[in-house]
């Protein structure tokens, strides 16, 4: 085993590689992986060491499986730390990690999912009703406020009118991109004017409205359903419940919006996709939710913090380091998927590949814990668009990958014309 050492990588300095990362993700990927091949180092503003980029499903395979005292989440959180707090379930590994996500998981699983079900379902018909028909629309808005609704309904129990348009509003300022990297390369509250001072400060609004929330339900007592009275009947005090429900506010809505976006702007350009989407036939609306999350992922990277050595093939990467399996570099490699940047559903009706091939949820003991949520969602609410909506694009040219926030999406905003189907 060779000593431990970083991979080759972009030789820019830190801030012209954040930039890129943050204003053209998916060409600085293809460029390093071009010239550094499977294994390459790059070193971004927000990030307190290099960070590791591997594409082969080997090395993702042993990212993933290595036990948490090697690999750490918790270390590896970027700029998401001082919104989502330190004991989200995000930042927290080893015992800590698991005892959370036990208690999180169970409204996301079981017997609950089909009340969600009928909750999604019910909320899309009706954000349907809404959507003007005839013009080129920019649905990925819509989209958010939809996938907005359905986690407060999910964690709160209800949607809170205000709460809902301060979170909105707090992650419109993020997903701009001028002020996306003002926060990138300068991650520190300057003040109100800057960047990252002004968001925290919105982050710190809506804080208030959680804990007043926090607040009302201990008074109410146990007998709730949702997220909420589950934690708050599980004794935790106010600090950690703030921190887990704003990591499931924000991490519960934005990538389901951004993959929704993606799917709608694929289907308006595949008629005779949309049309099998009209059998409503469960195995297709799933396959059209894995396609799209594979060539479309809105997440590119999953990253871990070494603590210490860690074996990657023929490589030993130090302690210290980030190391984060690409997502999307995996998801387009032609050995595991022939014509990888053509969308086809079709592929996935003939069996799944790998487990480590396909990640857009992460891996391992910290696969996302609302994947299955996530997936529920999404064909609940393809199914009610191809049953309700003929869709067409407003111009032939695919929409291109644009960050908005930490997410990728439709650049255009998943424009497309709507009319009622036939």
């Amino acid at each position: 085993m060779a000593p431990a050492a970083l991979p080759p990588g972009p030789p820019e300095p830190a801030a012209l590689q954040t930039l890129e990362w943050v204003a053209r993700p998916t060409a600085f990927l293809r460029r390093c992986a071009e010239r550094h091949g499977e294994a390459f180092t790059v070193r971004l503003a927000f990030d307190d060491a290099p960070m590791v980029l591997l594409w082969n499903p080997g090395a993702v395979r042993a990212v993933f499986g290595a036990p948490p005292d090697v690999v750490r989440r918790g270390g590896s959180v970027g700029p998401l730390a001082p919104v989502t707090g330190e004991r989200a379930i995000i930042a927290l590994d080893g015992q800590e990690h698991l005892r959370v996500r036990r208690l999180l998981s169970v409204p996301f699983h079981g017997e609950r999912m089909a009340t969600y079900r009928g909750l999604v379902a019910e909320l899309t018909h009706a954000a349907i009703d809404r959507w003007p028909r005839g013009r080129p629309v920019a649905l990925l808005p819509e989209l958010h406020a939809l996938t907005l609704d359905v986690i407060l309904r999910a964690v709160l129990g209800a949607r809170d009118a205000p709460l809902a348009a301060d979170i909105a509003a707090t992650l419109g300022v993020a997903r701009s991109l001028p002020r996306m990297a003002g926060m990138a390369l300068a991650p520190r509250d300057l003040g109100p004017r800057s960047p990252w001072g002004a968001f925290t400060r919105r982050v710190a609004a809506i804080e208030a409205q959680l804990r007043a929330l926090i607040a009302a339900r201990r008074a109410e007592g146990p007998g709730g359903e949702d997220v909420l009275s589950l934690v708050v009947a599980a004794g935790l005090d106010g600090d950690e419940l703030r921190d887990h429900l704003v990591t499931l506010i924000a991490a519960g809505h934005d990538t389901t919006a951004g993959a929704l976006g993606w799917a709608v702007e694929r289907l308006a350009r595949d008629a005779a996709a949309l049309e099998r989407a009209r059998a409503s036939e469960d195995a297709w609306l799933d396959a059209i939710a894995r396609e799209t999350l594979r060539v479309r992922p809105v997440l590119t990277v999953a990253p871990r913090r070494l603590a210490a050595p860690l074996d990657v093939g023929d490589r030993t990467l130090p302690a210290g380091v980030h190391v984060a399996p690409c997502i999307y570099l995996l998801h387009r490699r032609p050995d595991l998927y022939p014509e990888p940047a053509a969308w086809r559903p079709q592929r996935w009706l003939d069996g799944a590949p790998d487990g480590f091939a396909w990640i857009p949820f992460g891996g391992g003991v910290r696969r996302c814990l609302g994947a299955a949520f996530a997936a529920m969602e999404m064909r609940e609410v393809l199914r009610a668009i191809a049953a309700r909506l003929d869709l067409a694009p407003d111009r032939p040219e695919g929409e291109r990958m644009r960050r908005r926030g930490l997410t990728l999406q439709p650049g255009r905003g998943a424009r497309v014309v709507l009319a009622d189907a036939p």
